[in-house]
């Protein structure tokens, strides 16, 4: 078997990918869950170093009030931003479902 992901090679009973961490549905056909988001996380790094004050990588992973409010407040006057680069970079910003956004380009997931 391979990954849909990442195309390596994965033992029958394994559940994640040895190789990029995905999640690997059963043999029964029946999805165990996505464990990252479908977002670019080179989007959202970018996103955030250039437009981080007004919030337009929030909006660009599905959260909207956030992103609002960091428009209202200039990225909490650029502190705000400058942490949310840092943790899209470091590969633990979520999307609007909780997902941690770790795929660097938009591949399938």
């Amino acid at each position: 078997m391979y990954c849909k992901r990442c195309g390596a090679e994965i033992g029958e009973y394994d559940e994640f990918c040895k190789s990029c961490g995905a999640r690997i549905y059963g043999a029964d056909s029946s999805p165990r869950g996505v464990s990252v988001s479908r977002k670019s996380r080179l989007v959202t790094v970018l996103l955030a170093w250039f437009f981080g004050v007004f919030g337009i990588h929030r909006f660009y992973v599905g959260r909207w009030f956030s992103g609002i409010l960091m428009i209202l407040t200039l990225g909490g006057i650029g502190i705000w931003a400058l942490v949310d680069f840092i943790v899209a970079l470091c590969g633990d910003f979520k999307d609007s479902s909780g997902l941690k956004i770790t795929v660097w380009l938009d591949e399938e997931v």
